[in-house]
């Protein structure tokens, strides 16, 4: 399993934006729960969903206005 953390921009506190809430569902439509935070969110996923969910996030989140996503992806042992 692999641990993918992100955040999306613009980032506004305590009100995230469609561009970031839209992402969100778009993993958890996916059967994955995101632990979502006021800084970044994390969500675990095997390696062979990693590219669909990942960018499923990001067309998402660029097409509701999101400016910068940074994603970081470690290995869970």
């Amino acid at each position: 399993m692999l641990s993918v953390e992100f955040t999306i921009e613009p980032f506004i506190d305590g009100e995230p934006g469609v561009h970031v809430t839209a992402a969100v569902a778009a993993v958890e439509a996916h059967g994955i729960a995101v632990d979502f935070g006021p800084f970044g969110s994390l969500f675990s996923v095997d390696a062979e969903s990693l590219p669909v969910v990942v960018g499923d996030l990001l067309r998402v989140a660029y097409e509701h206005g999101a400016t910068f996503v940074n994603i970081a992806v470690s290995r869970l042992d």
